[in-house]
């Protein structure tokens, strides 16, 4: 009996494994290592600017929240951001969220896609690779606009402001990453 699987069923496993694993980065990457709401979640001072609201955005700078780009009130206090930057970022950040509601919308129609095609008796290769290539346009729509607000923050913002962020992002990232060390000491094969 011929258990070796035929080409055609590892094409199939290969791209359901990418798609898969396609689908839960994104999630995985906003989400952080600490959870929605620990060490390293959304608006973490990660190594760059960050923004999210579940489809990679926050809201602009507001009262106990985060602001853009991982801007929170706290941060624009640190780099002493006027109240006409503060407007202007949370304006660049709400065109940017409302742009990206329709890049989420697309997403979800992908996911209900990808979820028909690997729910099939035989799996369509062909129509997994053209679903892989339209997420990956998808994507980089998604990418492009995240980018397009950085930049626009970056410009209301001074060199000498852009320069302390980047300080206070590298401290947090230096912070987070003794505290992983220290949560590995104290669990030791739980990384």
């Amino acid at each position: 009996m011929n258990t070796k699987p035929s080409s055609l069923s590892r094409l199939a496993a290969g791209v359901a494994v990418v798609l898969a694993a396609s689908l839960a980065l994104p999630a995985m990457a906003q989400q952080g290592p600490g959870g929605p709401g620990g060490p390293g979640g959304p608006g973490g001072m990660r190594g760059g600017p960050r923004m999210h609201d579940g489809g990679g955005m926050h809201h602009g700078p507001r009262e106990g929240g985060r602001g853009g780009m991982g801007l929170s009130p706290r941060m624009l206090d640190a780099i002493k951001a006027t109240p006409e930057q503060r407007n202007q970022i949370r304006q660049i950040m709400d065109a940017a969220r409302k742009d990206m509601q329709g890049q989420r919308q697309a997403r979800q129609a992908l996911k209900a896609e990808a979820s028909q095609i690997f729910s099939q008796p035989n799996v369509d290769a062909a129509a997994a690779e053209a679903l892989r290539q339209k997420m990956l346009a998808q994507h980089d729509q998604m990418s492009k606009r995240r980018m397009q607000a950085m930049v626009e923050v970056a410009k209301v913002l001074t060199p000498e402001q852009r320069r302390q962020l980047a300080d206070l992002r590298k401290r947090g990232n230096e912070m987070r990453e003794r505290h992983r060390k220290e949560r590995e000491a104290l669990m030791p094969g739980r990384s």
